[in-house]
């Protein structure tokens, strides 16, 4: 990552747009994005992030608040904005009767400094179905093909809007493997997904957007970090949980049983673990079925969602990573359900 704080490609502050008298879909957005930098968006249903995304896009104007990209208004300047970016929208509509070498070469005829066709094709993994009509495309050929055309101006900065959608494992994958070489080039990309392993695995940084603000943001990481660790193991045979040391000694916050399996949530993992496996020790017991593991994404993103909608207004940090992918869906989906 080539990111410099001073050096920030997208800047957004206070960020505003209404739709029709009141809707207010977007409701005081700020954050910034660092050249070379890896920045994903995420949202609840009805987020706001395809509407912010438009608007950092120049699609529209914003209603309140300032946003930049390469240091420009992307709607007002749009001219010296477009040819320096690249965009990925959800769908793209091709000419179905033209073959994938015939559409990329009329794309590069509207783009400058396009890349040759062949190099386009080649970076998606296209080049064997270059001869094939559009319309004979599978649904992740078509967002590879979306992908090719959003990088034929070797852009700046890259918009993705659900790159992955109609992929098999091995596609994702690979389209991971030549985002991360964009962004390493010095590439600035910002990404929404309703994957969450995709935004856990590509993102520098990320932000968690419900009902029109900001919920969380943050590395990976510290998004993950705010929401406690998990424990669960088998009692051994002949001891119940009141056997076990005291749990707020453990540093256990909550504890839940079913069966004769026990699961603890601890913000303090190495500690939790460390006096647990000593008992054991101590007792000479196994504790079959043990599995210590940190916070996923998918569960900071569900726990985020469900604070920010239980409140009048957002606050906090964790949540529940979009899944939707348009700010008018009513449905939302998390990495389990997407690959279900």
């Amino acid at each position: 990552m080539n990111t410099n704080e001073h050096d920030d490609v997208i800047e957004v502050t206070d960020l505003r747009r209404v739709y029709g008298a009141d809707f207010e879909a977007v409701r005081g957005v700020t954050f910034s994005v660092g050249r070379g930098e890896l920045f994903a968006l995420l949202g609840t249903n009805g987020a706001g992030k395809t509407s912010t995304v438009e608007l950092l896009e120049g699609l529209a104007p914003p209603a309140g608040g300032r946003v930049r990209v390469l240091g420009h208004d992307p709607y007002e300047q749009r001219a010296a904005v477009r040819p320096r970016i690249g965009v990925m929208l959800q769908e793209g509509g091709f000419p179905s009767e033209l073959t994938v070498a015939e559409t990329v070469r009329m794309w590069a005829g509207c783009t400058s400094g396009a890349r040759p066709t062949a190099r386009a094709l080649d970076l998606v993994g296209l080049t064997r179905r270059s001869r094939v009509r559009v319309k004979q495309l599978s649904g992740g050929e078509k967002r590879r093909l979306d992908l090719a055309l959003a990088l034929l101006g070797r852009p700046e900065v890259l918009f993705l809007d659900e790159p992955t959608t109609g992929l098999d494992a091995e596609g994702r994958r690979e389209t991971w493997e030549l985002v991360r070489e964009l962004r390493d080039t010095g590439t600035t990309v910002l990404l929404t997904t309703h994957y969450l392993e995709e935004a856990e695995q590509l993102a520098d940084r990320l932000a968690v957007l419900h009902e029109g603000r900001i919920a969380a943001s943050g590395t990976p990481a510290e998004v993950t970090a705010s929401q406690p660790s998990r424990i669960s193991f088998e009692l051994p045979a002949g001891y119940f949980l009141g056997d076990l040391p005291p749990l707020g000694t453990l540093g256990v916050t909550d504890h839940e049983t079913a069966g004769r399996t026990v699961r603890l949530r601890t913000d303090e993992l190495q500690r939790t673990a460390t006096r647990l496996l000593r008992w054991a020790q101590d007792e000479q017991v196994e504790l079959r079925g043990l599995d210590v593991r940190s916070a996923s994404l998918e569960e900071a993103f569900l726990r985020i969602a469900r604070d920010a909608s239980g409140a009048d207004g957002v606050s906090g940090t964790g949540s529940r990573a979009e899944a939707g992918s348009d700010d008018r869906d009513t449905g939302a989906t998390t990495e389990k359900e997407a690959v279900a």
